[in-house]
């Protein structure tokens, strides 16, 4: 059974910083390509980065390009998203996501295992 658990959210001012933490237990994150989503109120789930099975490839939507870094850190089965200068349009629940695929999708139907997600929320 895949388990994936999120974990680094909370509450920040504009401009801060959060590590999101994805830790995998029934699979090897080594052996899939990892997706972060998000979705905000009133709005629908967007892919906002993803790695593949190789850490050489990443993918970063143009909303968080520049801002984001996903790293894998294989010895610890853990998929990270370090969010940097974060604003209030990052306010939103944050989930990831393996996908059968050894490369890359934004699709969210291409991902078959969820975690429960963190919340983040970016306000003065």
């Amino acid at each position: 059974q895949v388990q994936l658990v999120e974990s680094g959210g909370g509450t920040v001012q504009p401009g801060g910083s959060l590590r999101l933490s994805c830790v995998a237990s029934g699979v090897t994150l080594n052996d899939y390509a990892i997706g972060w989503f998000r979705q905000a109120p009133g709005k629908e789930r967007e892919s906002i980065s993803c790695i593949s099975m190789s850490i050489d490839f990443t993918y970063y939507a143009p909303s968080v390009e520049g801002r984001f870094t996903i790293s894998r850190d294989k010895a610890k089965n853990t998929v990270y998203l370090q969010m940097n200068n974060l604003n209030s349009e990052d306010t939103a629940d944050y989930y990831c996501a393996t996908t059968a695929f050894s490369g890359c999708t934004t699709r969210q139907y291409d991902y078959n295992a969820w975690g429960q997600g963190t919340h983040v929320t970016v306000s003065s």
